[in-house]
């Protein structure tokens, strides 16, 4: 048997409903995912994205409804001027590097989560990340460090074997791919997109909002079966404005209900644009019946999408039954080449507001244990500057936020703050010690995906020793602030080991 089809075999809930879409890629099939992808239009409901399609598994949704929202920093988050060095030896490496660029250290807000950091290391928000800073002290916000796309856990000496990293590696499509979907540039599906495969069966008729895009087609969101309907910030999407007229009206619903023949593909097309003018408006007047969100949002392009959101978990919660919803938001402008001095700042107050805003939303609605928000961003950024900014680098810090998070903690292990350290591959560009992969798998897994289930959604994660960070409240708690917990190097408990041992190597004419 094929590979991906015994994983999938593997797997619980409806496998035999997902075994029997094996195949033939059927008309029926065709027409049928064409009900799933009638929601799919962004700038217009034509739009159309005919991904692979096999089955969906059953993942466990017994324990009522949950929403896993992505955050996408596009053009890869400036993460040292985000989460700052903060211990003085680190903070002196920092400022050192980034001159004019660093923040001060008074203007700083350190952090002191449960259980410490490693060897005596610290960190500090910046001065704009100061509600989140407030939520990070109540237990409602995770630190996970230097998270970013590997291959396989590797050290530094190995970065120049072309087989252990990811392709084009400070290519912004590239790794805005490898965050996404685990595989560069060209992949068809992404990890949000194959959880929400799992759910859609306990989503019953409704399933076509199990993935929901307010920031542009993403292929985070696209799944084997499961497609992404779009929404734009300011609501759904609907045809009504530009197509008022009762005449326009007539004759576009005369042209989307012609017979394609024996034309499959003209037939699947007219059967998926003709219900995408029906799926908004019906999407629609659920969010007007779930009565929308009172809680103030900020005016821009990220309080906008996560205002829709709001709006629609509570829709799909409360008013289409759904078990499982998974969303995609994108913050535009941190490829910070020369603006790293005002740009960044604007950008993280705009991140800070529309995140902890997006939080006391689902307190005041009941649902901040039901709902988790992460962040991610194409990659890190350069410690050395170019004098206005940084460069594109490779690892960088994420934050995780919710009632269901194990809050107020670091998960995984603090880079060295050095040019062309034990943990960078020059000018500070970081090694992940934390894999996409291990984030990914954490947070699938309080979403209900088995252990089964998640090669089928990660299938490189057997590559990476750990695959429950613990930054969930479903999930081991014990990795908190420790050192190498994400991808412990080998043989490495210390960071003074990790320096001894890349001396040694040198000294050895080791490379």
């Amino acid at each position: 048997m094929h590979p991906e089809k015994t994983r999938q075999a593997q797997t619980t809930g409806n496998s035999k409903r997902r075994a029997e879409r094996q195949g033939t890629f059927s008309r029926r099939e065709f027409v049928r995912r064409g009900a799933l992808l009638a929601g799919a239009a962004a700038a217009t409901p034509f739009a159309v994205d005919l991904a692979g399609v096999t089955g969906a598994a059953g993942a466990s949704t017994s324990d009522g409804y949950k929403a896993l929202v992505c955050v996408f920093m596009l053009g890869g988050n400036d993460h040292y001027n985000t989460i700052v060095p903060y211990d003085q030896a680190s903070y002196n490496a920092y400022a050192a590097a980034r001159g004019d660029l660093a923040h001060s250290r008074q203007s700083l807000r350190p952090l002191n989560p449960t259980g410490g950091f490693n060897d005596g290391r610290s960190v500090a928000f910046a001065n704009e990340l100061s509600s989140l800073h407030a939520l990070f002290g109540q237990g409602a916000v995770a630190l996970v460090p230097n998270v970013g796309a590997l291959v396989q856990s590797i050290r530094k000496f190995e970065y120049g074997n072309a087989a252990k990293v990811p392709k084009q590696l400070f290519s912004h499509n590239d790794q805005q791919s490898m965050w996404q979907s685990l595989a560069p540039e060209g992949a068809s599906t992404g990890w949000g997109g194959r959880i929400a495969d799992l759910m859609l069966d306990d989503n019953g008729q409704h399933s076509a909002f199990t993935s929901i895009s307010a920031g542009g087609n993403a292929v985070f969101l696209a799944g084997r079966e499961a497609t992404q309907f779009h929404v734009s910030p300011s609501g759904i999407v609907q045809l009504d404005m530009p197509f008022n007229s009762p005449a326009v009206q007539q004759g576009l619903n005369a042209l989307m209900s012609r017979a394609g023949g024996d034309d499959l593909y003209t037939q699947a097309y007219s059967d998926i644009t003709r219900r995408a003018l029906g799926t908004a408006s019906f999407l629609k007047d659920a969010v007007r019946q779930a009565g929308g969100v009172q809680s103030s949002f900020p005016d821009g392009l990220l309080g906008g999408q996560l205002r829709a959101v709001a709006e629609l978990i509570v829709a799909g919660r409360n008013v289409l039954g759904l078990k499982r919803q998974v969303f995609f938001v994108g913050l535009r402008g941190f490829d910070v080449h020369d603006t790293l001095a005002t740009t960044h700042r604007e950008l993280l107050r705009e991140l800070d507001a529309g995140l902890s805003a997006f939080y006391r939303a689902t307190v005041q609605l009941g649902l901040a244990d039901e709902v988790t928000t992460f962040t991610a961003s194409d990659f890190g950024r350069s410690l050395v500057t170019n004098g206005t900014g940084s460069d594109h680098g490779w690892g960088s810090h994420h934050l995780v936020m919710g009632g269901a998070v194990n809050g107020g903690r670091s998960y995984g292990e603090l880079p060295i703050i050095a040019n062309d350290g034990p943990h960078d591959v020059g000018q500070g560009r970081l090694i992940p010690t934390t894999s996409v992969e291990q984030y990914a798998a954490t947070l699938a897994t309080w979403m209900g995906a088995s252990s089964n289930e998640l090669s089928a959604v990660l299938p490189s994660l057997d590559r990476f020793e750990v695959s429950d960070l613990g930054f969930m409240k479903n999930g081991s708690e014990g990795l908190a602030g420790s050192i190498g917990a994400a991808t412990r190097t080998e043989g490495f408990t210390t960071a003074n080991e990790i320096l001894r041992e890349l001396q040694q190597r040198s000294e050895d004419g080791v490379r």
